[in-house]
């Protein structure tokens, strides 16, 4: 048996580092946190000053079995777990699991997974850093105690099942606001003027730096521009540089790799492991700008070797942050040399990215060449302007240039402008004033959404990815598609010395895989707004992290953070249980022209619908389900009528009855028993007998092709065509075949036999 245990969290970090180290070491994974609050009650014992009751995990019982056993053999034990708080908490937790003790443990911690670092991190150990395991266990047991008693708040006062969170839900009111926002905007029209002259035999686009109010203002400035006689008023030529972005922290990878390579935060994390664990670039959660002296003369050479000596430019940059993290790196390769993996994947596309911007941060600023000249007739207000820029000098631009987020101006200045003087004549080409119209805020993206969250204060490194999948998962939130509107936009061009009037027409309000808050998401919000305004503040959620950090940092006692912030809210919970209205998000729509009764959009215990009547009503209420895309918030009387026609019996086939019917999963067609979903694009309002039994016939057709066998015996038992292939169904369970069976062969016996004989599922390990 080796002398030493180490011991990570991931199996690819073990098997990467297993290679560094002699026979000596044996290296093993505990596939994450062994041991977490219990799920039995709330798990803290509040009276006894927020002591947590933790438990190993029934998934993690083999391994710290495992771990246990190799532990006692070893003289050393090595915990190896990543350098983060997250990280130091899982190794106080598996030095508890384990029972080990003090005289045989050592921590170690690394930022890269490479052979130097491993070696480094092992002739330096130290012991568990106490203080950043408070600060994780605060975190813990702060949202334990949030959730633990906010949920039943949400499940008796809005909709059974409902959860929240102390990050999260700050999230989705940061969602929510956008988008009433959105929904008050009232849009504002403008005129834009832009022109086309020939100056000096070049082509040159010009446009006016300020838009016009009123299409008057529009015609009149056009108008003076019929006149001619331009020329050019000024020339200004300066030089300009622009400086590359800083290396990259978790949440600028994340926005860059959402813009760049279309990854969603939590597939960038996801890929950002594979290359930590792999040793290909440094550790992925960190706050910090900063690069080591090592790392930065290898970008220098590595700069001056591929680019030439002028190119490069070190420099070390500063975390402005006061809540920075530990003194990380930034995320940077850890080869400088590997400019690129030779595999086509996700992981050698996101490691280009980190290469790049890396790079770029060690190199020289681009220098440019500015101009901006003002062409004018004396007659016109204000002159035309035409901006350009030439770069002179490519420095980090040969590299690398930082995308911009949609609600962010891109500079077009690129345009390249031919050498004028004062004096200059210019001949109008063209021109014309193009109306547009103010545009609402955008909104949030993943990315966008995380650099706000960064930008607040509000969640951490680690924090981010979880944090917008779980409110997705929770349905407060989704990635909505909406198609957008049409508008006409009066355009004034000058033609043939006169102007033309011309309508066109835009598609406005269109937007695609953006954040949007669903009808649960509102009212849960509003709700939460009303009765709990520290935890949805933004300021004091802010200054939660910052007591999080003093805690890492031996400034704060966990359990005082703790009593200061739950005494107040457990008040405020018990108060609001007591005193406050059920939230439905109710909204009148107006009045059923059939009964005379008021109808309303609102929350109900299965999601949101539409009522006609109320309960005090001698007649019961009459409830729909809204289809897919509606709203309680935007949702027309008419809209809500119409789904109040279904199920819609449109006749009989072969002697039984056909309709159409709206589910949870959309529109359908029902008949003998059977469902088939109507397509997306036909409207379930207008689909005839005809239409219907085509639509079954082919469900039915599908079906038969699904079935290869079915049993006298017993008529649960089929034996089906699946997804990933033939599989064995008896009742509500599926089976397993065998990969040397030929399924149409098989008998009533050996399918009874196979049902027996399912072999055991492989234990996945769990995803940190």
């Amino acid at each position: 048996m080796a002398k030493n245990l180490v011991i990570v969290e991931s199996p690819a970090k073990a098997k990467t580092i297993e290679g560094y180290l002699g026979k000596d070491f044996t290296v093993k994974s505990s596939y994450g946190h062994v041991r977490d609050l219990s799920s039995k009650g709330i798990s803290v014992d509040i009276e006894n000053n927020f002591e947590p009751n933790y438990s190993i995990s029934s998934d993690k019982k083999q391994v710290v079995q495992e771990l246990k056993k190799l532990s006692k053999d070893a003289e050393t034990v090595w915990l190896a777990t990543d350098e983060d708080r997250e990280g130091e908490a899982i190794s106080w937790h598996l030095k508890e699991a384990l029972g080990l003790k003090d005289n045989n443990v050592k921590r170690i911690t690394f930022n890269e997974i490479t052979k130097s670092a491993i070696t480094k991190a092992i002739e330096n150990p130290r012991q568990i850093d106490v203080n950043l395991v408070d600060a994780q266990q605060a975190r813990r047991v702060l949202d334990r105690l949030v959730g633990y008693e906010l949920s039943p708040v949400l499940w008796k006062k809005v909709k059974p099942s409902l959860s929240a969170g102390r990050v999260q839900s700050v999230a989705v009111r940061l969602i929510v606001e956008r988008e009433k926002e959105i929904r008050d905007f009232t849009p504002e029209s403008f005129y834009r003027i832009q022109a086309l002259f020939n100056i000096n035999g070049t082509e040159v686009k010009v446009s006016l730096p300020t838009d016009l109010k009123t299409i008057e203002e529009a015609q009149s400035y056009l108008e003076k521009c019929l006149a001619g006689g331009f020329q050019i008023d000024s020339v200004e030529q300066k030089p300009g540089k622009k400086s590359p972005a800083q290396p990259f922290t978790t949440s600028t990878l994340q926005q860059e790799a959402s813009l760049k390579l279309g990854f969603s935060v939590s597939r960038t994390m996801m890929v950002a492991q594979r290359l930590y664990e792999s040793g290909r670039i440094t550790y992925m959660r960190t706050d910090s700008v900063n690069l080591s002296d090592q790392a930065l003369d290898q970008a220098k050479n590595e700069i001056i070797a591929s680019y030439g000596a002028e190119f490069s430019n070190p420099k070390k940059y500063k975390t402005k942050s006061e809540s920075a993290q530990e003194a990380h790196e930034a995320i940077r390769p850890t080869d400088f040399s590997l400019h690129r993996l030779t595999e086509d994947s996700d992981e050698a596309r996101l490691y280009e990215l980190i290469w790049k911007r890396t790079v770029a941060s060690q190199m020289s600023d681009a220098k440019l060449q500015r101009t901006i000249f003002k062409i004018d007739n004396g007659k016109v207000d204000k002159p035309l302007q035409a901006k350009g820029e030439v770069i002179t000098f490519e420095g980090f631009l040969k590299v690398y240039l930082e995308s911009k987020h949609d609600f962010e101006d891109e500079e077009s200045e690129d345009t390249i402008l031919p050498d004028v003087k004062n004096g200059d004549p210019c001949d109008l080409l063209s021109g014309d004033a193009l109306q547009k119209f103010s545009r609402p805020p955008y909104r949030f993206s993943e990315a966008s959404l995380v650099k706000k969250l960064e930008e607040l204060g509000i969640g951490r490194p680690s924090t981010y990815a979880p944090t917008i999948s779980t409110i997705q998962k929770r349905g407060y939130v989704e990635k909505g598609i909406l198609e957008g509107k049409e508008r006409t936009l009066t355009n004034l061009i000058i033609e043939k010395d006169q102007i033309k009037k011309v309508e066109r027409t835009e598609v406005y309000g269109a937007d695609r895989n953006k954040l949007m808050p669903t009808d649960i998401g509102f009212v849960v919000n509003d709700f939460l707004v009303d009765h709990f305004k520290d935890i949805m503040n933004y300021d004091f959620t802010a200054q939660v992290e910052k007591e999080f950090d003093d805690i890492a940092k031996g400034m704060l006692q966990w359990t005082e953070m703790i009593k200061k912030f739950y005494t107040p809210f457990h008040s405020n919970v018990e108060d609001t249980l007591e005193h406050s209205d059920r939230a439905t998000g109710e909204r009148e729509l107006g009045v059923d022209p059939k009964s005379g009764k008021p109808v309303m959009a609102r929350i109900g215990r299965f999601g949101p619908m539409i009522q006609i009547g109320s309960q005090e009503d001698e007649e019961k209420p009459q409830f729909a389900s809204l289809r897919a895309g509606q709203s309680i918030s935007t949702i027309t009387l008419e809209e809500a009528l119409e789904l109040f026609s279904f199920p819609r019996i449109l006749g009989e086939h072969d002697g039984k009855e056909i309709k159409v019917n709206i589910g949870k999963y959309g529109p359908y067609v029902q008949y003998d028993g059977k469902f088939a979903s109507i397509p997306a694009e036909e409207d379930p309002g207008s689909v005839s007998l005809t239409r219907a039994v085509e639509i079954m016939e082919e469900k039915l057709k599908e079906d038969a092709n699904k079935i290869i066998k079915v049993f006298s015996e017993d008529d649960t038992m089929q034996l089906l065509n699946g997804k990933y292939g033939p599989y064995l169904k008896i009742g509500r369970k599926n089976f397993k075949l065998p990969k040397d069976v030929e399924p149409a062969n098989l008998s009533y016996e050996e399918c009874v036999e196979i049902s027996k004989n399912q072999p055991k599922p492989k234990r996945k390990a769990k995803k940190k």
